[in-house]
């Protein structure tokens, strides 16, 4: 039975979300409570959201300690925070410049406009298309829409914007003959997370740099799930002997409060001039305080060390179990961006697990997607692989019955 604030929610709130009957109230570390009381240990952190965990002190000290002295101005202004937050992301990436905005979408808005801008101003307006993969996600904007790889998602809002070229993911042939003279990038998430944790193969980005390098093209890392801890290294290009040309972030790069940021080369940010592109809420003092404290804490804190340890441990858990039970077909990801690939639906598995206090997530109906804050142990992993031994334990039976 549905309690009130679930009834009044679905009469008052638009139906995009098809949501769990429970209402969250209060978080601390990797647990949450609901309004019943009742605790849930979280392996899904707000879709890979809460990298330092829930109630995290230094975060809540940094947004109360910032809405007594300024929460926000016009970006017609400078602000330290913002300058401090840019300041240590170009010194921890192969960036040198930053754009400020609100989400993953956003980020990767910028980064469509950038490569068009980019090449406009070299004298090839020409040059406008974006190579993107299928099982892609960047989005739900138009623009991010037609880039997404998804047709799922892309139903019902045709027709797409003019622009893009979607081809098989971790196929290089199929890119290399996607290239004409209208390709301007090549846009790519170096793990699809929505797209069921999918990896890429050996050489697969790599040789992305070197298509792109030999024809004028530049490459945009979509890092908006992968990047801020979640695999193990700061940034995902990092497991990689390469870097992008232009790399997006967001989701874990202010632990909730709603931020992103696309990051670029010099030479590639230069097509950004005063006027060229704007937004009201990027880089607020409030939400580029909070967001400070993540990108420290994942350095100074352990907690890149414990993702890439606990990571580790995590998926040879899921590999026991991959040897326990035969419609397990694949354990995929890297760090804390695992996937367990079912030969059977997925989405009961997720309601069994709830029930019994653990919050997973479902990627494309059948591969258990397990994205928990960083400082997630391994007691607690121990606990999940308990739970979920029992919950396919209990199909198996029903199967044979």
């Amino acid at each position: 039975m549905k309690n009130n604030q679930i009834k009044t929610a679905d009469q008052v709130m638009a139906a995009t979300y098809t949501r769990f009957p429970i209402v969250l109230t209060k978080g601390d570390g990797c647990t949450l409570w609901d309004a019943t009381g009742r605790e849930y240990t979280d392996f899904v952190a707000g879709i890979a959201v809460c990298n330092l965990g829930h109630a995290h002190p230094g975060i809540a000290k940094a947004i109360a300690d910032q809405a007594r002295r300024l929460v926000h101005v016009s970006n017609l202004y400078y602000t330290r925070p913002q300058i401090e937050l840019a300041e240590w992301l170009v010194e921890h990436s192969f960036a040198d410049r930053v754009f400020f905005c609100n989400s993953g979408a956003e980020a990767n808005e910028a980064a469509i406009k950038l490569v068009r801008k980019y090449f406009r101003d070299r004298g090839v307006p020409e040059r406008f298309r974006i190579i993107t993969t299928e099982g892609s996600f960047h989005g739900r904007t138009m623009a991010t829409l037609s880039a997404t790889g998804q047709p799922k998602i892309r139903k019902g809002f045709e027709p797409m914007l003019e622009g893009f070229d979607i081809v098989a993911f971790n196929d290089l042939e199929a890119v290399r003959e996607a290239v004409t003279e209208e390709s301007c990038a090549v846009m790519v998430e170096p793990i699809q997370g929505e797209g069921g944790v999918r990896s890429p193969v050996p050489g697969y980005l790599e040789g992305l740099r070197e298509i792109c390098d030999r024809e004028g093209l530049l490459l945009i890392f979509d890092e908006v799930q992968t990047g801020m801890g979640r695999t193990g290294k700061l940034f995902a290009y990092e497991h990689f002997a390469m870097t992008p040309d232009i790399m997006t972030l967001a989701k874990a790069l202010a632990n909730g409060l709603p931020m992103g940021a696309m990051l670029a080369k010099e030479k590639v940010a230069a097509a950004f001039t005063p006027g060229s592109h704007a937004s009201t809420f990027g880089g607020t003092p409030l939400v580029a305080a909070a967001a400070l404290v993540v990108a420290k804490a994942l350095v100074e804190e352990g907690v890149l060390s414990n993702c890439e340890r606990v990571g580790r441990y995590f998926k040879d858990r899921l590999l026991d179990l991959k040897s326990k039970h035969t419609f397990i077909k694949d354990v995929r990801g890297e760090g804390l961006l695992l996937g367990l690939d079912l030969a059977i639906d997925g989405v009961s598995i997720v309601k069994a697990c709830m029930e019994r206090g653990f919050l997973i997530n479902c990627a494309q109906e059948h591969i258990l997607r397990f994205i928990p804050p960083l400082i997630i142990q391994e007691e607690q992993i121990d606990s999940l692989i308990v739970c979920l031994d029992a919950v396919f334990e209990d199909l198996s039976r029903k199967s044979e019955g």
